[in-house]
């Protein structure tokens, strides 16, 4: 089994890194393979350019796909889980990780293609998607003013949608006092390894 982890946050001082820390002791600790695409440590581009835009907006198959874009779709055909691990901010992941679902959910790969075509790969289903997220307010407070909905219809029900069998969002909430919170979050992170062998066996 490989898991791919595509990482969003620019500090190794934040309680992310901690999280992503926790997350690839439990992998290794589960014997399971996997790779990280830390994409500020990648540095990788966010802003769609105008040719990227016009294969898109203009369905232009014929328009080359950037080698960038092509490497994650290598990382993603190679996965059985992929785990997004990011902090919520205002309300949403960070502006780095939606540009990667902007250019790498490229048409003709994860929407838009044509069956009798080819030339062009299509996105495999993956077995199994986690949206992991840090988020300063407890979940109670998510929840009860409807930010928690909002975000798992737009990155569960949109983002992961058909692409992945199995899919669920990780709220790791009330990190304004992560001393409170910090071994419920790691007896969750904990377990992640035992569901990816669950549900990508």
């Amino acid at each position: 089994m490989k898991v791919q982890i595509i990482y969003c946050h620019p500090s190794q001082k934040s309680y992310t890194y901690e999280i992503l820390g926790q997350l690839k002791s439990n992998l290794i600790q589960e014997n399971l393979e996997f790779e990280v695409s830390d994409l500020y440590a990648m540095n990788f581009k966010t802003d769609m350019s105008e040719d990227e835009y016009e294969r898109e907006g203009f369905v232009n198959l014929n328009l080359s796909i950037p080698d960038d874009v092509k490497n994650e779709h290598q990382k993603i055909e190679k996965s059985d889980c992929l785990i997004f691990v990011y902090p919520v901010w205002w309300s949403d992941c960070p502006a780095k990780l939606k540009g990667w679902f902007d250019r790498v959910y490229s048409v003709g790969y994860s929407y838009g293609y044509d069956e009798s075509d080819n030339n062009t790969q299509k996105m495999k289903t993956v077995p199994y998607g986690i949206a992991l997220c840090t988020a300063g307010h407890p979940n109670e407070f998510l929840n009860e003013i409807g930010i928690a909905e909002s975000m798992r219809n737009v990155m569960i029900d949109d983002r992961l949608g058909k692409r992945f069998i199995k899919k669920e969002m990780i709220i790791l909430g009330g990190t304004l006092n992560k001393e409170n919170v910090k071994h419920k979050h790691m007896e969750i992170i904990n377990g992640i390894g035992k569901k990816i062998k669950e549900y990508c066996a």
